[in-house]
């Protein structure tokens, strides 16, 4: 097995091997073309690294599955920042003018490609809270990433065009020697769990029930059918959250969610989410629906009560179809063979339990994910339905900003096919503070007191944690 140092010293000598053979003045560039184009390249690693290692600066990491599915970014070789309603065409047409300047060589016939980040909060309109470090969206293209896919593993440099070979071989020679060596460190043991303080809770449960009444005398008289109303819970621990920590907590607590972390201006954005906004390989589109909702319970015998419960609870399965029609009505103009399950399978989480039906289609010719993005966020699931009432409702009456909190984040290929996850179970977290996020939907028949339990279960996800972190 070869050691981190050999791997590096073999990366670096595969990368001098490449350099020569690169493109770094795109052909546009030198007619004088106004867009950027960008050049990568793809090593492959000969050796799985432990995981996605936490560094100093910028970075993202999405995984799953105790780290057999990676994508992570560090640094920035290029972004775009966007905002308001037209915020996800503006990178749209960023990403589409990058397609056929995107330069990409993988000497070793990995199989891997380049990648971009994209992300963006829950609300074009709303500016990004004052202390929040990220943007409102965001195309991002990391200096060096990391793919780790099916046993397999390759890092991708990238840098903006034009270059020139010797500013390229020290920057990517530098992004190695910080990266490398750090692939193959143990993973983090959690710490002594340790005792979190409650500082700030918005909603508390009187304006929690206040707008839960106020939801549902909306539903009577027919303005809406579904809203989702959300909490804040500002926690601080008494030492500095180790992110690294908490990334493999999630891990180990719901190793079927997605692990989602955004650091940025020496803050974190973590998540543990079980939705996909969207998935498009090829021409196969999976879109999650996600809504109706249980505890779980400590002894199976219960468990299996809830789990029969939630499957003919009349409430859940209208909150549940709520979803499916919005989805299949923001599919219908632009996609093919729409299929939905017959009845939805319940996903199970260590503490809760959700109906699901992933939907399947096949997107039109020239759809992409920022289009389909657009067309299906925000669904019935963190919004409500209708999408323009519910959302009108609660910009008026939530009381506070939800920032990136039920907005989405994701991997972008360079064909703008790729994967978005809804940012649910989240924290913003900085030093030893914390601001954690959970919400619940509100259709006929639900009731404040079970919605307020509903939302104590999904923020004890990250709670617990963070007791570890």
């Amino acid at each position: 097995m070869l050691a981190p140092t050999q791997i590096l010293d073999q990366l670096k000598a595969r990368l001098v091997e490449t350099l020569d053979a690169l493109p770094l003045v795109d052909g546009n560039e030198r007619e004088g073309g106004g867009h950027s184009a960008l050049v990568s390249v793809i090593l492959s690693l000969p050796r799985l690294p432990t995981g996605a290692p936490q560094l100093d600066g910028r970075q993202f990491q999405f995984l799953h599955g105790h780290g057999t599915e990676i994508r992570a970014g560090y640094g920035c070789a290029a972004e775009w920042e966007a905002e308001g309603t037209n915020r996800l065409q503006a990178l749209a047409s960023v990403a589409d003018a990058l397609r056929g300047r995107w330069h990409r060589a993988d000497p070793d016939e990995s199989g891997f490609d380049a990648f971009a980040m994209l992300g963006f909060a829950a609300s074009a309109e709303a500016s990004p809270q004052v202390e929040d470090h990220l943007p409102n969206a965001i195309l991002w293209v990391p200096e060096i990433g990391l793919r780790v896919h099916e046993g397999d593993a390759a890092l991708v440099l990238s840098a903006i065009l034009p270059t020139n070979r010797a500013r390229l071989r020290a920057c990517w020679t530098a992004a190695l020697e910080r990266l490398v060596p750090n692939l193959y460190r143990p993973f983090p043991d959690p710490f002594m769990t340790a005792s979190l303080e409650r500082d700030f809770a918005e909603p508390d449960f009187g304006g929690w029930s206040t707008l839960v009444d106020d939801a549902l005398a909306r539903i009577a008289d027919g303005g809406l059918k579904k809203v989702v109303l959300s909490r804040r819970l500002d926690v601080t621990g008494p030492r500095c959250f180790d992110i690294g920590r908490l990334v493999g907590a999630l891990g180990c607590l719901f190793p079927s969610c997605q692990i989602v972390n955004l650091r940025r201006n020496g803050k974190s954005f973590v998540a543990a989410t079980p939705e996909r906004l969207l998935s498009q390989r090829g021409t196969r589109l999976t879109v999650d629906a996600i809504a109706g909702t249980a505890v779980r319970a400590e002894t199976v015998e219960r468990d299996a009560e809830l789990t029969l419960a939630l499957r003919n609870s009349d409430k859940n399965l209208r909150e549940h179809q709520f979803v499916i029609d919005a989805i299949t009505e923001a599919l219908s103009n632009c996609c093919d063979r729409i299929a939905t399950p017959a009845q939805p399978q319940v996903m199970q989480l260590s503490n809760a339990q959700h109906l699901w039906s992933p939907i399947e289609a096949v997107p039109r010719s020239g759809n992409n994910v920022f289009q389909l993005a657009e067309r299906l966020h925000p669904t019935p699931a963190t919004n409500g339905q209708p999408r323009d009432r519910a959302r009108e409702w609660l910009r008026v009456g939530e009381p506070f900003d939800r920032g990136w909190y039920t907005g989405a984040a994701g991997i972008i290929e360079p064909d703008l096919t790729g994967e978005l996850w809804v940012l649910l179970r989240c924290a913003r977290v900085c030093a030893n503070r914390a601001e954690l996020y959970a919400g619940g939907g509100i259709v006929a028949g639900s009731d404040a007191v079970s919605e307020w339990d509903e939302t104590e279960a999904k923020l004890q996800a990250m709670l617990t944690a963070l007791q570890y972190a």
